[in-house]
């Protein structure tokens, strides 16, 4: 069964001080970026919103296998969200997830990890850019059912590690898998290597 895919988009945004989905990213958003990747790949993505819900739904185009969902529990922390998620997941289908602040992942970067997860089929696959591991991740059936059995105050983190040894690895040449935009000098570097990029394309 082909995985489904989640886009965590729920946080408060505290530190960038506006909601991180709704940043431009060069003719769309961070959140369009990844609908826009998600959508071209996987049969199913679900959307998890919290804090500005309305506003940023507002701003989605409805598209077939795209579903938004509200976390009302936001506030306790990412793992709600995780879980309101999963919740949605096809019953024995594997879920593919990646945050709202690592924007711009290339559609073919997901394809390649849906196709080795099928090849391989470990527990846990996470995707890698020049060595250092970011997102998306995912998960086996079995494994996303240990997250959704967890308590409000855990973190997704521990069960990810506790299946080390059934982990796999896919280096990918795409810079949006480490990319983690949390504060304004964040987005203002990758404004300017977006627009450095465009200039070197004309």
């Amino acid at each position: 069964m082909k995985p489904a895919g989640v886009i965590l988009a729920a946080g408060l945004s505290s530190r960038m001080g506006s909601p991180k989905a709704l940043l431009p990213l060069g003719a769309t958003t961070f959140l369009g970026s990844l609908i826009d990747a998600f959508t071209a790949v996987l049969p199913q993505t679900t959307v998890v919103l919290g804090s500005r819900a309305e506003e940023i739904q507002a701003t989605i185009v409805p598209r077939p296998g795209l579903r938004i969902v509200v976390n009302p529990d936001y506030e306790q922390g990412m793992l709600t969200s995780l879980q309101t998620g999963l919740r949605t997941i096809p019953v024995g289908a594997p879920a593919v997830f990646t945050l709202v602040d690592h924007p711009g992942l290339r559609p073919a970067s997901l394809t390649a990890l849906v196709e080795a997860f099928e090849q391989q089929s470990p527990l846990v696959l996470i995707a890698r850019y020049r060595g250092e591991r970011g997102h998306p991740v995912l998960l086996d059936p079995a494994v996303a059912a240990e997250i959704l059995a967890l308590p409000p105050d855990a973190s997704a983190k521990t069960v990810v590690r506790s299946h080390r040894p059934e982990t796999v690895f896919v280096d990918l040449d795409d810079p949006a898998v480490t990319l983690d935009i949390d504060r304004p000098e964040d987005y203002e570097r990758l404004s300017a290597r977006l627009g450095s990029e465009q200039a070197d394309r004309r």
